[in-house]
């Protein structure tokens, strides 16, 4: 049913904002770390989205028009998923400090790539798309409610 997979869609965005605020809040407890399992100071990582299961607009408006109505391209529907968290690959921030335990001979120390700043934003912005979905998903239900009350 074409009206339930609107939900799905809205799930999805909200799974994935949700990790994109997971993410940002890692990149911000990690903000002076410099020294990780894998060696070296942290990177900062961000998240990668992508579309699945969608149609073009032209295939969309050919499909409407043949009267096919809703054809989903990828079993499980249509939304947004996270491709990949990848690593910032920015040079980190050297800082004089030859007291720091990790500090290089020449006294420098590689603090980690993450701006404070950008991560806030990056988080704000993850909270209001995830509230956009939320308000979606409501609208979605409220509509579902009024449709079953014309049946009555």
């Amino acid at each position: 049913m074409a009206f339930l997979s609107s939900f799905d869609i809205c799930a999805s965005g909200l799974s994935a904002q949700r990790l994109r605020m997971d993410i940002a809040a890692e990149n911000i407890a990690n903000i002076d770390t410099t020294r990780t399992q894998g060696g070296g100071s942290y990177r900062r990582k961000d998240v990668v989205f992508e579309s699945f299961g969608s149609t073009s607009f032209r295939e969309s408006l050919r499909n409407a028009s043949l009267g096919r109505g809703y054809t989903s391209t990828v079993q499980g529907g249509k939304g947004v998923r996270v491709a990949d968290i990848i690593e910032d690959d920015r040079e980190m921030k050297r800082v004089y400090n030859p007291e720091h335990p990790d500090a290089d001979a020449d006294g420098y120390v590689n603090l980690p790539n993450v701006d404070l700043l950008k991560e806030t934003v990056d988080s704000m912005s993850a909270t209001r798309s995830y509230e956009a979905n939320i308000t979606a998903f409501n609208a979605m239900k409220l509509m579902a409610q009024k449709a079953l009350e014309i049946g009555k």
